[in-house]
């Protein structure tokens, strides 16, 4: 009978052999406790709502003056095409091929703007249609990018015009937006989603502000913002609870409020909170925030992250 002789070689061959086994078997499973979904939700929100509050405010900027304002207003590195008229409605073609004026977002594609002829956006409820049509928006800083598809409502639920804030006569503005969009991501994964937000301007030129609150109802949640299903095929429900703000001192980032994302299905939840420096600390004196805060639960576990905005 022969005998097993056990030399130093044999032993660490065989605990680098249990040890990747053992590694592999973790790869298998990933930890109950990742927040990567989480994450990914809160960053693909402020992504796709950035670039749609830059062109909603292109848009209000050129609806909101006379003829010749209006070709002041024009967008950065856009053309705006208003020979399209049917009936009692006129279509405004505005093509994007280039950097936005702060020079943060290159944007590339189209949106469609119709309003009746009659209808001047200073009156109250005044309305139009905002059509995305595979606009490509490119951050600058990062290279990552998005293209957009899809179509809102925009109100001017008050009347007035966001120019006119600071003149004595005009204290706030507010707007309604609702509609359904979908999103493209670099690594062709997709989002698709529901809007009901209302948004609110005030204060002065080069001074302004809005603030975002939900209202839509859905999976027995309230003051949605947003809903639909995420790009892991999840569906999700984000609800603000304490109004998002934020300012034009600070490149329209979010600098303050508190929004919830929920994935039911997975017993996932986020909380997400604005207005935090590189420091983690919470911004103050008016200085403009760099990174936000996720507060994360999923079933048992939770955690803490705070990450660049």
């Amino acid at each position: 009978m022969k005998t097993l002789t056990i030399t130093p070689r044999t032993i660490i061959f065989l605990t680098a052999l249990l040890v990747t086994i053992f590694s592999a078997c973790k790869k298998e499973k990933p930890e109950v406790g990742d927040p990567s979904t989480m994450k990914q939700l809160a960053k693909d929100e402020i992504v796709v709502e950035g670039a749609m509050n830059e062109v909603l405010s292109d848009v209000n900027d050129y609806l909101s003056g006379n003829t010749a304002k209006q070709i002041n207003a024009l967008p950065c590195n856009a053309t705006i095409d208003s020979s399209s008229v049917v009936n009692d409605t006129i279509t405004y073609t505005v093509t994007f091929n280039g950097l936005n004026c702060a020079g943060t977002r290159h944007r590339q594609g189209t949106a469609y703007v119709k309003k009746h002829i009659n209808t001047h956006w200073y009156d109250v409820d005044a309305t139009v249609i905002v059509t995305y049509e595979n606009l490509k928006v490119t951050k600058v800083s990062t290279g990552n990018w998005v293209i957009l598809n899809g179509t809102k409502t925009y109100k001017n639920v008050s009347g007035g015009l966001v120019m006119q804030l600071g003149n004595g006569t005009v204290t706030s503005v507010a707007h309604q937006i609702s509609g359904n969009m979908d999103a493209t991501f670099e690594d062709n994964t997709t989002r698709t989603w529901q809007i009901a937000r209302n948004r609110t301007f005030t204060g002065t030129p080069g001074q302004l502000e809005f603030a975002h609150e939900g209202f839509g109802n859905a999976g027995g949640y309230s003051n949605l913002v947003v809903w639909g299903v995420n790009r892991n095929g999840e569906n999700f429900y984000t609800q603000i609870t304490q109004d998002i703000v934020f300012r034009q001192v600070c490149s329209w980032d979010p600098c303050a409020g508190v929004k919830v994302h929920n994935i039911p299905s997975e017993g996932k939840q986020a909380t997400i909170t604005f207005g935090f420096d590189a420091n983690q600390q919470p911004v103050s004196g008016g200085a403009c925030p760099t990174h936000y805060k996720i507060d994360w639960v999923k079933n048992n576990y939770s955690g803490t992250l705070y990450l660049p905005l």
